[in-house]
């Protein structure tokens, strides 16, 4: 349940919510104004909430600290969205696939069955979807704007992928680990049905690599924000559960015999050329199912010890025979196996490439936002600063009718004396 409104609310903090004007409500306090759209001060102070709970997760010990200096720009990020989505429609991005394939992807990391049940875990949660929809589609729209806008501008030369290599070598030490995929026949009670998951299921909402396999204790995956080419990724203490090959005490022999025939099916197709991964979406009964089986990485004395016998003695692309855990019938795939030590730069190029792209992407995103700042019309109020404010933007100034009309009433008044 914790995993399901972890994701609905990290969408709906993303962007504030809009001002609503009713009859017997007082306005919001407004306190900026960019082209046509306003920040709220309950945006703000939202905004403000939001990074101190976020920087709390991270490292409470240091929260207070950090939040001092990082509190100064909420002004300013809430600046820079709303000109990126200015800039967005500009260039014509509404982000309509994209917003279809992201939902759809939460469905199946929700283990949910249909939109429909997406919409009701959202509900259950207290949180519209509507606006949850609205919120992720403007998230989008700013990523799609920063890559078209500045992201593509921007190259990574050879020399800096040697140099940063050689900088970092340190932190890419790795022990030696093996990624993992599983298809699983079950030999355990079948699922509840698709509304009870909805409403009272813990998806898995975490990438895949967080899924252990079903038969052993579990590993996790790099935090999706680490640098890419950081320290190898912690990973979680081995679970004291019984052997991945103790059956349970009592069991249907029928049922027992029909998930062995179809994991040895399941298998032959494999072997005759089907793929892993499709097979795995198709017919595995594990949570890791959606996402093709994946299990992530594992390094040794993270599997049961047989498992790790048979595994860390694969080559990558190898798969199992059909193994008997306490499950089910489970096949494993090797899909990756990474020796203990720095890899070449070959083999660490992607992430290499990735690091440098997110050191060069700040200072380009940021001389890019000025230059939208002094595009547009933006007004902040007294008491608040906009930390990424250039001298060069344009204030709005008041309307000439007002001055006409003043000038007007000091004739009116001149007359009334003579």
């Amino acid at each position: 349940m914790k995993k399901v409104f972890l994701i609905f609310s990290l969408v709906a903090c993303f962007l504030p919510l809009s001002v609503i004007l009713r009859a017997d409500t007082v306005v919001e306090e407004i306190i900026a104004r960019v082209n046509n759209q306003i920040v709220s001060r309950s945006e703000y102070l939202r905004s403000r909430e939001q990074l101190k709970q976020e920087l709390q997760q991270q490292d409470a010990a240091q929260a207070d600290k950090v939040f001092t200096v990082k509190q100064k720009d909420v002004l300013r990020d809430l600046i820079d969205q709303q000109l990126l989505l200015d800039k967005g429609k500009d260039l014509g991005i509404t982000a309509d696939t994209e917003l279809v394939k992201r939902l759809d992807e939460m469905r199946k990391q929700m283990n949910l069955d249909s939109m429909e049940d997406l919409e009701k875990a959202a509900t259950s949660q207290g949180i519209s979807y509507e606006d949850f929809k609205q919120n992720l589609r403007n998230q989008i729209i700013t990523q799609q704007v920063i890559g078209k806008e500045v992201g593509s501008h921007m190259s990574i030369t050879k020399e800096e992928e040697q140099k940063f290599y050689e900088e970092h070598k340190d932190e890419m030490q790795q022990p030696e680990q093996i990624k993992l995929s599983e298809i699983l026949v079950s030999t355990q009670k079948p699922n509840p049905p698709a509304d009870q998951k909805a409403a009272n299921s813990a998806p898995a909402s975490s990438p895949p690599a967080s899924s252990p396999p079903a038969s052993s204790p579990p590993a996790s995956s790099p935090p999706a924000s680490s640098p890419p080419a950081s320290s190898p990724p912690a990973t979680s203490p081995p679970a004291s559960s019984p052997p991945a090959t103790s059956p349970p005490a009592t069991e249907d022999p029928q049922q027992l015999a029909a998930a062995e025939a179809k994991a040895q099916d399941l298998l032959a197709q494999i072997r005759k050329g089907a793929s892993f991964e499709e097979i795995a979406k198709k017919n595995s009964d594990g949570p890791s199912a959606p996402q093709g089986g994946d299990l992530g990485l594992f390094k040794r004395g993270m599997l049961a010890k047989e498992l790790e016998d048979k595994t860390f003695a694969m080559k990558p692309g190898e798969v199992t025979d059909v193994i008997r855990t306490k499950q089910g019938f489970v096949i494993l795939k090797v899909s990756e196996h990474q020796q203990a030590g720095v890899p070449g730069l070959k083999e660490m190029e992607p992430r290499i490439q990735d690091a440098i792209y997110m050191q060069k992407l700040q200072p380009s995103l940021r001389a890019y936002l000025t230059k939208l700042r002094e595009e547009a019309f933006i007004d902040v109020k007294p008491g608040y600063v906009d930390t990424g404010a250039s001298a060069n933007q344009t204030k709005p100034v008041e309307t000439t009718t007002k001055e006409a009309n003043a000038r007007k009433l000091k004739k009116k008044k001149k007359f009334g004396i003579i």
